[in-house]
């Protein structure tokens, strides 16, 4: 019989007994252990599992996650099984500088990225060609001050009406309201420059050189209404330097940001990121 794989991911207060009983579960499914994660933290006290397995022929998930109920609740566990075939189903948010756009489109187009990008939404018009380019629809959401929050529906309305699993901001340079950060809590990911706090708004690689800067990153986080302090995904720097000029500065950080995007994005739909009060384990 053709066996169909699965994920469970998993956090509780740590005690004794978690992984035996999680095991026993599976081997009453007839499951078979593909990979196992685990972690726990000493300064919490929680514990956390991402358990890849298989079952023989297909399951419903809700029947599994009522299955494991008495096990999640034995033990305080906020628990979730997920089907490891099912690629989940992104909307992309983007303004002006379409560099994370570009190779979200691409990762995904090559294979390199397992999900479904079901639309592209901006507040301008430049990438409507790229999208149409991949056949994906394109919505084009002008906003201002006095349509935001009609506007922020109309997001909304795409999520609901697509089934929206994640929504990424690839540079998506418009603030969201905390309304929309509620609705959005845990499936939305946003990528900055990691020059925040110290040079902030517009044109911020020209700030960084004109004061030497010797580090350019960028930082994945969730979207929370505490603007750009979202629980961090993952972050990574590259070294530049005086010969550099601002083109090279932000070209170095434009790769910068979209490696780290696509990294976070990969590891929220393959389910490999817990969260842990305000901070993440991701289990790689």
């Amino acid at each position: 019989m053709a066996m169909n794989d699965y994920i469970l991911t998993l956090s509780c207060p740590d005690r004794i007994g978690i992984v035996h009983n999680v095991t026993g579960w599976l081997l009453d499914q007839g499951g078979n252990i593909i990979d196992a994660q685990q972690f726990g933290d000493l300064e919490t006290q929680r514990f956390f599992l991402r358990v890849h397995f298989a079952l023989p022929g297909p399951a419903d998930i809700a029947a599994l996650q009522a299955s494991f109920a008495s096990v999640a609740e034995d033990f305080g566990m906020d628990a979730h099984i997920y089907d490891a075939a099912r690629k989940a189903r992104l909307l992309i948010l983007v303004s002006r500088q379409g560099h994370c756009l570009n190779d979200l489109l691409f990762r995904q187009h090559s294979g390199q990225l397992p999900v479904e990008i079901a639309g592209i939404a901006s507040n301008h018009n430049d990438y409507a060609g790229m999208a149409h380019s991949y056949g994906i629809p394109f919505h084009h959401l002008p906003v201002n001050a006095d349509t935001r929050e009609a506007q922020e529906q109309q997001i909304l309305n795409i999520v609901s009406r697509e089934n929206i699993d994640l929504v990424v901001l690839a540079r998506y340079m418009q603030i969201l309201s905390s309304t929309l950060c509620k609705a959005l809590s845990g499936k939305a990911i946003n990528i900055h420059h990691s020059f925040l706090p110290s040079f902030k708004g517009a044109r911020p690689y020209h700030q960084a050189h004109a004061r030497g800067v010797k580090i350019i990153g960028a930082t994945a986080h969730y979207v929370t209404a505490d603007l750009d302090e979202g629980p961090i995904i993952e972050q990574d720097i590259e070294r530049v330097d005086h010969a550099m000029s601002t083109t090279d500065l932000t070209q170095v950080g434009s790769d910068v940001e979209s490696q780290v995007l696509a990294r976070a994005v990969r590891w929220h739909v393959e389910h490999r990121i817990l969260l842990n009060g305000q901070r993440t384990v991701v289990f790689r």
